[in-house]
């Protein structure tokens, strides 16, 4: 059992490509965060629209500050530009509720100040050697920096979908699903595979090292539950049944009056949901999103299923039964393309369930990718040989049973902040992140040759 070679498009290019793909990587992410601050006024920038997101504000120039401190001081060896705001956009320093009463820069200042963070940055990388250090290895630095901003404009697009008033964003609708019968489960087949990475260039501390997992055999399901499945089990008295929920589940659930998915709401005429300030029917035929660990949990138990492990959720979307071999996505080594996942914010929603045929794993499992983040019933830890790099407080801090897995990305996640191997973590009772889940279970008798 083996994992993707060491090889793939970044170890493949010439320093003057991986120059250029740096390049465009950075590019498209500022472009993303310039059209999400650009869509509103600056008072809506400055406004917390919820205790739970930071001001959009302080989001922007956060961005600039880690752009500074990784790659114009630590790699291009710079002079700081701002050290006066470095404990500012700490995000350990200040927790989110408290941010909007901190002397952030305002929008114009935040603006001018990423502009010139981005200046000298693409000076640094037209100059930085791409080896010699493990920061600079296959420009590292300069794809974590890319990940950290496209992690922050997911973060942002959710704080959209937070804030009141009128649709600001706008974006086509994502490809139907095909017509035709597909299978609701596969079964998948036991035995061990290759979990995590040592070979992805700009794979995160806490996606290696690889490793072998014995997983044994499971079902299941091909496709994320529907928003059309999970109103059966909200209209079937799914809420006030305590049997299906955890105690801690059920504890959050009647402490905070929970008794549908967030931003969905019953009118006369049936349950409705605001999605960007658009109001609308349920979706049926789409994934469910924004439901907490405990939500996809109770879920789980009133199907008669559970939710995957994490080594599950991976062996699916990556382990080819023929080779044997770990792959880097579902469909192949190849990066996400249109036709395999929907991804980066080109829509505004999740596509129907069973879109995206391209995108399939060799077992006929869709959508392991994009979407929705799938919640895993497995709490974050570190792999065994984990080694925080380049900072411990990454993920290694976020270590223990407080934190539920996530897998696969959202419509809202950039290909360049997703793969195979990649880790989400978040509390279990998290509802406004873009998270759904698919449901597994154990073989019945017969099922297993």
């Amino acid at each position: 059992m083996s994992e993707t070679p060491e090889s793939g498009p970044l170890l493949e290019l010439s320093s003057q490509d991986l120059r250029a793909h740096v390049a465009g990587a950075l590019t498209r992410a500022r472009a993303r965060s310039v059209a999400l601050t650009d869509a509103v006024d600056d008072e809506d920038l400055i406004r917390q629209h919820s205790k739970l997101m930071s001001p959009l504000v302080w989001d922007l120039a956060h961005i600039g500050s880690q752009e500074e401190q990784w790659l114009v001081r630590d790699v291009g060896g710079r002079e700081p530009l701002r050290p006066d705001i470095d404990d500012l956009y700490d995000a350990f320093q200040h927790p989110r509720a408290d941010r909007p009463a901190l002397p952030l820069l305002g929008p114009a200042e935040a603006r001018a100040y990423l502009r010139e963070v981005r200046e000298k940055a693409l000076d640094v990388l037209e100059k930085a050697p791409m080896s010699g250090r493990r920061l600079t290895e296959s420009a590292f630095a300069f794809g974590m920096i890319t990940q950290h901003e496209q992690q922050h404009d997911e973060t942002m697009l959710a704080t959209h979908q937070l804030r009141q008033g009128e649709p600001v964003l706008h974006a086509p609708e994502p490809p139907r699903a095909p017509s035709g019968r597909r299978p609701a489960e596969v079964l998948v087949p036991g035995g061990r595979f290759t979990m995590g990475t040592s070979a992805e260039p700009w794979a995160l501390d806490n996606e290696r090292p690889a490793h072998e997992v014995d997983v044994p055999a499971f079902v299941l399901d091909t496709t994320p539950v529907t928003c059309g499945a999970y109103l059966e089990f909200l209209d079937g008295g799914g809420y006030a049944e305590q049997r299906f929920w955890s105690a801690a589940g059920w504890a959050y659930r009647q402490g905070h009056d929970i008794t549908a998915p967030r931003f969905w709401h019953r009118e006369p005429d049936g349950w409705w949901r605001t999605r960007f300030g658009v109001r609308e029917p349920i979706p049926l035929r789409e994934p469910v999103v924004h439901v907490s660990y405990y939500e996809a949990e109770a879920y789980a138990n009133w199907a008669g299923k559970r939710l995957p492990t994490e080594a599950e959720w991976e062996k699916a979307a990556r382990f080819d039964p023929v080779s044997g071999r770990s792959r880097r996505f579902p469909w192949g080594d190849e990066e996400p393309a249109e036709a395999h996942a929907n991804l980066g914010q080109r829509h505004l929603r999740p596509a129907e369930a069973g879109a995206y045929p391209a995108g399939q794993s060799p077992l006929g499992v869709r959508q392991l990718i994009g979407d929705v983040w799938e919640w895993t019933s497995t709490d974050f830890h570190g792999y065994p040989g984990f080694a925080a790099f380049p900072y411990r407080e990454y993920s290694e801090v976020f270590f223990g049973p407080e934190y539920k897995v996530l897998r696969g990305g959202s419509f809202g996640t950039d290909a360049a902040a997703v793969r195979g191997t990649f880790r989400n973590w978040d509390y279990p009772i998290r509802r406004q992140i873009f998270a759904g889940f698919r449901c597994a279970r154990d073989p019945r008798p017969g099922e297993v040759a």
